[in-house]
């Protein structure tokens, strides 16, 4: 979750240009200078998209922050951090993933832009089966896969039930659970050839065998329907776990009823979703949830979502298989128009060769013509006729010959040789694939040209590079000094503890037992036993009553605060009755006690958390002091706040 957070940092934004001083210094770290253009990238990133308006900054409040973020980075290199190997090949598979779409060159006409916006606007439900093929299939495995899939359409069509054939034949090992059946998806969800056939064929029909990358499918289109734009809500959840009793159901959703009662008294939704919300991601936002379409959510919650009418509105208790959600309406857009998100989708078109039907081929040839490619021709022939007639099985290595030229780079007979020597086996047929590896040496040498030029063509890869670089070393270094030592450091959480004791505390709380018995006779026995021994286990007093009767009765023992337990809330904090309760029958032993402090392991995770925050503060005031910082505030000043 901190890398995440962390890794925030590297999200690509749209930046004004600050063409008169980006390259002036603005900051400098023991003599290590940061310019203006740097600041300004990561004010405008850490300043967007804020859940909180509040917390903005101006660019002379940011300064504090970005300098203390770039001092844990300065040290952190001079830990050496940043020659580790671990830290080296990350950093490199990120490159080259960051690198892909740079190294590709994908073709699309407006044509194909705007018809991926008219499917945004279509949402389609449709069931599938599969039968996998490997991409790389021979002709004859492809036509049996082919002929395979194509008896089952014709099954289909001689009134076979697709879903029951899905379940039996498909492949995709979700049709087990779901029979083929995929839901409602929009364009983008799916692979190209998939979404290209189920947007193409009408309502009720079955497609002809589609292959994608996975292999061949059937397509049964079950509905269209117009999309219904983008929601924004927030939820309160009580997680039904795995394999749990429909008792253990039937218990969370009487808590759930209670809290939706609550929120009918005009109780507050965020604070309820914090305080009681299972889904803890989302509770720590007041429930609040990402935006989301009604194809990308599942239908037993976008449903009822998308089922309310205005902002504020709140849902009755729903179910879906994660567990039981009250649903509370935030805001809501309609579907976008073409000029809003033309851009997103000409970006999402440019990294799916499906769609772009990208070629390599006319890649290399911009490349060729950008670095004006020269090929040595008259070598190459001789090179290739050499080989051929001679079919030898030693290459000669020492040739300084030039092979062909590119951007004042010259490529010699050696570097091929080189190339050769890594990439066959067998020698005495090199004559049979000689053409192909010249080819694709070629394309490697341009291709890894084109890669180390990245960070001079294109600001916008320098300076993701240049942040992901600084990210992972304060993730790393962070994690050392705070976040580990923290965890670790036993004595000093204790300290720290032991001088914040009482920031965190209960409310008050009910302390005894919570018992519900199946009649009057079980309901004496128990209160014998208590009146005895009102210290007496939970494992003792089932034990004792099981001896005396095959009844068996519901019982708690332990500290409840108010919506802990619904018998608790009606009987000690007269909230509403629960559901199923029978008055005599059900009761509570014990007595309300005032808030107290949470002990440490009560709150461990809350203590951790600050006693963090508290390193961190000791760590920057050392650091402040262990490195020269001077700032240019007057050229801080000339930055627009966001």
């Amino acid at each position: 979750m901190f890398r995440s957070a962390i890794l925030l940092l590297v999200t690509a934004i749209s930046l004004n240009t600050y063409s008169q001083n980006k390259n002036e210094v603005v900051a400098s770290i023991d003599g290590n200078k940061i310019l203006m253009d740097e600041f300004v990238r990561l004010y405008q990133k850490n300043n967007q998209n804020l859940l909180n308006e509040d917390e903005k900054k101006t660019p002379l409040e940011y300064i504090d922050l970005f300098i203390n973020y770039k001092l844990k980075v300065h040290e952190a290199e001079q830990l050496g951090l940043d020659t580790v190997a671990s830290f080296v090949n990350e950093l490199k598979t990120y490159r080259q993933e960051l690198a892909r779409p740079y190294l590709t060159d994908v073709q699309f006409s407006d044509q194909m832009v705007k018809e991926a916006y008219e499917r945004t606007k279509i949402e389609v439900k449709a069931s599938h089966i599969l039968l996998r093929l490997n991409e790389n299939a021979s002709p004859a495995d492809t036509l049996a896969r082919y002929n395979e899939i194509l008896k089952l359409r014709d099954q289909v069509l001689q009134g076979a039930n697709f879903e029951d054939l899905a379940f039996q034949y498909s492949e995709d090992p979700s049709a087990k659970n779901n029979k083929g059946v995929l839901g409602y998806f929009t364009a983008f969800q799916m692979v190209f050839p998939f979404e290209n056939a189920a947007y193409k064929i009408p309502v009720g029909e079955v497609s002809m065998p589609v292959r994608t990358r996975f292999g061949y499918h059937l397509i049964h289109v079950m509905d269209k329907r117009p999309a219904s734009g983008q929601i924004k809500v927030a939820h309160i959840m009580k997680r039904i776990p795995a394999n749990a009793s429909e008792e253990t159901a039937s218990q969370l959703k009487q808590q759930m009823d209670s809290i939706a009662e609550l929120i009918k008294k005009g109780g507050d939704f965020a604070k309820l979703a914090k305080e009681f919300s299972d889904d803890r991601r989302s509770a720590a936002q007041g429930g609040e949830m990402p935006w989301f379409s009604s194809a990308g959510m599942l239908p037993e919650f976008a449903q009822p979502a998308f089922d309310l009418k205005n902002n504020g509105d709140y849902s009755p208790v729903i179910k879906t298989p994660y567990g039981w959600h009250i649903i509370k309406r935030i805001a809501f857009k309609p579907i976008p128009t073409f000029d809003e998100i033309e851009q997103q989708l000409i970006d999402k078109i440019r990294k799916n060769p499906e769609i772009s039907k990208h070629s390599k081929q006319q890649f290399i040839k911009k490349l060729k013509d950008e670095y004006h490619f020269k090929l040595n021709e008259e070598a190459l022939s001789k090179y290739f006729n050499f080989i051929s007639e001679n079919d030898q099985d030693q290459i000669n290595a020492n040739s300084e010959v030039c092979l062909f030229n590119y951007a004042e780079n010259e490529v010699t007979f050696s570097d091929f040789n080189k190339y050769l020597q890594k990439v066959t086996t067998d020698k005495h047929n090199l004559k049979n694939s000689l053409e192909t590896h010249f080819q694709d040496f070629v394309e490697q040498t341009l291709v890894n040209y084109e890669d180390s030029q990245l960070e001079q063509k294109h600001p916008d890869f320098k300076y993701l590079m240049k942040e992901y670089h600084d990210g992972i070393l304060l993730f790393n270094i962070s994690e050392d000094k705070i976040w580990s030592a923290a965890s670790n450091d036993t004595l000093g959480l204790e300290a720290f503890y032991q001088k914040n004791k009482g920031k965190y505390l209960w409310e008050d709380r009910f302390k005894g037992w919570v018992i519900k018995c199946p009649n009057q006779e079980i309901k004496d026995f128990v209160d014998e036993i208590l009146s005895a021994d009102s210290q007496i286990s939970i494992e003792e007093l089932t034990d004792q009553i099981s001896q005396h009767s095959e009844d068996r009765i519901q019982v708690e023992k332990g500290a409840f605060e108010q919506g802990d337990n619904p018998l608790v809330d009606y009987l000690v904090w007269n909230d509403i009755e629960p559901k199923g309760y029978k008055d005599g029958l059900h009761f509570v032993r014990g007595n309300k006690i005032a808030p107290e402090a949470k002990t440490l392991e009560e709150a461990r995770g809350l203590y951790i958390s600050d006693y963090q925050n508290y390193l961190e503060e000791l760590w920057i005031k050392d650091l402040r002091k262990k490195y020269k910082v001077k700032i240019n505030k007057k050229l801080i000043k000339s930055v627009d706040p966001v």
